[in-house]
């Protein structure tokens, strides 16, 4: 506080003092005012404010509210599902607690049953290793029994087939054999208006080699009981075995050849049914060639040829020549497949044949050209074969439309008068050959191809002492098909030829029924196929007929007179067959 300075009026200080402090008074008091009014101001905004929170408060609150709501809802709706969901796992845990002790009591009893099987198994293999063994030791036995059973029969089969060849020969009959060829296309029923049912039934076997002995032939009709009939003949076939099996066979019988025995060769069947394929070979249409390479396949013919030529090919050179001739039977007609024109082109000429003296068949002016080897014997056959009749039917797309016949004639040349050994002991008859002074000319080529008969065989001789030739043939015969003109469809001139060919065959069955019956008359001459082949079905040659059948349901007819042809065929005795005895002396000279 500060004090009035001495000398001054002290009221008038204090007036102005106090008049100071009004005035700082009113300053205060307006400054109050103004606090006031904006204390008033925040008053009134602090409540705007106040009511807005208040608001807010009241939105938020009813937000928590309406989220804690919605939250008790989802936790009130998921623990409900769980609550179902742990029912149903307590559910499902009780039940498969109860599988799984049912399970474990199961496995218990099984696995006490699955370890007494096992215990018994194994006692039980135990005892089947023990009877193993003895088995074993049985079954060795047994084989070492079957081995010297098997070695026994396959002698005592070797002892039966000589006896029954030996047994053959002394009364004369021909062989038969008979080959089953498989089931080809062309054996369903193509080209026949027949139902399904008959197609598939044509397509069946009906005829089976029960052993290589035995024909199985299955006769079945609709609405009858099937019949098994049998056909026993000295060789068959089944439909596997290959040519060589068949040539095996026939072999043997080219040995007797050159012992002076004739040899005659023939297949039978109806056509189709697989001659010209095992007499030839295959033949493929417009090529008739043999062909080395497919050998395997080659047929009797071309095999027999070889054959005698191994065997000439042993003896002493200049002891044996070959000719050959080839003819066909045609329409009852006999053709010279070798003969030639003027310009020495081959051409089919018409033959006749004719009864000899001795009562032999020949055919005058036939043409046989001597051959050196096989590959020239095949050359001629091919020849012969293109001119050969062929006309495809329903049955068979290259039927043989008719009787081929190749003929071997073998000349052999003996010295002095001992033929009489020839065959019966060779080492006597080489030595007897080696002994000759002279050789014979095999071939003379100027007169080989000019003339039509038997001049063209060799006929220059240098010789110090008698000579005899004596003559033996292997005829090779390719029979034509028989048909059944529903079967085949043929009409016009391949109708004429069936009937040819039929009445033929039929004429053929008649001269071996007359034979087996031992008739005053054979009927040889009803065809001129059983007159050109007299001198093999009834004379001295022994005789092999190669029966072919097709063994589908749809051929059973011809296949039954087939097998019904063999077994007459086998029924014929024409006695012992002799050698060829009759020479044909030389006399002595010297060109």
């Amino acid at each position: 506080m500060m004090w009035p300075r001495r000398g001054l009026d002290p009221s008038s200080v204090w007036a102005q003092r106090l008049r100071q402090l009004e005035q700082r008074l009113r300053t205060k008091e307006e400054r109050i005012v103004v606090l006031e009014t904006e204390n008033a101001a925040l008053h009134l905004k602090l409540a705007e404010y106040q009511g807005f929170a208040g608001r807010s408060t009241n939105e938020i609150l009813q937000l928590y509210a309406a989220h804690d709501q919605q939250m008790k809802l989802q936790r009130s709706s998921v623990v409900t599902q769980l609550h179902g969901a742990i029912k149903r796992l307590k559910q499902d845990l009780k039940s498969l607690h109860s599988f799984v002790l049912e399970l474990s009591k199961d496995f218990q009893r099984q696995s006490k049953t699955c370890l007494y099987q096992v215990l018994a198994a194994v006692q039980g293999i135990q005892l089947q290793n023990e009877a193993m063994q003895m088995f074993q030791i049985k079954a060795f036995d047994l084989e070492q029994s079957l081995q010297e059973v098997t070695e026994r029969y396959e002698k005592e089969k070797q002892k039966r087939k000589a006896l029954h060849n030996s047994l053959i020969e002394l009364r004369g009959n021909i062989r038969v054999h008979c080959r089953i060829r498989p089931l080809l296309p062309f054996d369903d029923a193509a080209g026949h208006s027949v139902s399904q049912d008959r197609r598939r039934n044509f397509s069946e076997k009906a005829a089976y080699a029960a052993d290589d002995e035995t024909v199985l032939v299955k006769c079945s009709r609709p609405g009858h009981v099937s019949v098994n009939k049998t056909f026993q003949f000295e060789r068959v076939y089944n439909d596997l075995e290959s040519q060589d099996a068949v040539f095996a066979d026939v072999a043997p019988l080219l040995t007797s050849l050159l012992d002076g025995y004739n040899v005659c060769i023939m297949a039978y069947g109806q056509t189709g049914s697989g001659k010209t394929y095992t007499m030839l070979g295959p033949q493929l249409e417009g090529n008739l060639a043999f062909s080395i390479e497919e050998e395997s396949e080659l047929g009797i013919i071309p095999r027999a040829t070889q054959e005698v030529f191994r065997l000439i090919s042993e003896k002493p050179p200049g002891s044996y020549w070959v000719e050959v001739s080839v003819v066909e039977v045609y329409n009852n007609e006999i053709f010279d497949l070798l003969a030639k024109d003027g310009c020495g082109k081959v051409f089919g000429i018409k033959r006749d044949v004719v009864t000899t003296r001795e009562g032999r068949s020949d055919v005058p002016l036939l043409t046989h050209e001597t051959v050196e080897n096989a590959s020239e014997f095949l050359h001629l056959v091919n020849k012969g074969l293109q001119l050969r009749v062929t006309h495809p039917t329903l049955v068979h797309a290259h039927s043989s439309r008719s009787h081929l016949v190749v003929t071997l004639t073998i000349t052999t040349v003996v010295f002095g008068d001992n033929f009489g050994t020839l065959g019966e002991d060779d080492q006597t008859s080489q030595r007897l050959n080696k002994e000759a002074s002279c050789t014979f000319p095999q071939k003379i080529r100027d007169n080989k191809s000019t003339s039509p008969s038997r001049a063209s065989s060799p006929v220059q001789l240098e010789a110090t002492e008698k000579m005899k030739q004596v003559k033996t043939r292997l005829q090779l015969v390719d029979l034509a098909g028989s048909e059944c003109v529903g079967m085949s469809g043929v009409t016009g001139a391949a109708l004429r030829e069936t009937s040819f060919i039929n009445r033929s065959l039929s004429a053929l069955a008649d001269v071996l029924g007359a034979i087996a019956e031992q008739r005053a008359h054979v009927p040889y001459r009803n065809s001129k196929l059983t007159h050109l082949l007299q001198d093999s079905v009834g004379g001295d040659a022994k005789l092999l007929v190669m029966l072919c059948i097709s063994p589908g349901q749809k051929y059973l007819t011809e296949s039954m007179q087939s097998l019904g042809f063999g077994t007459r065929a086998r029924q014929v005795q024409r006695g012992q067959v002799k050698k060829k005895i009759s020479q044909c002396r030389v006399k002595e000279n010297k060109t």
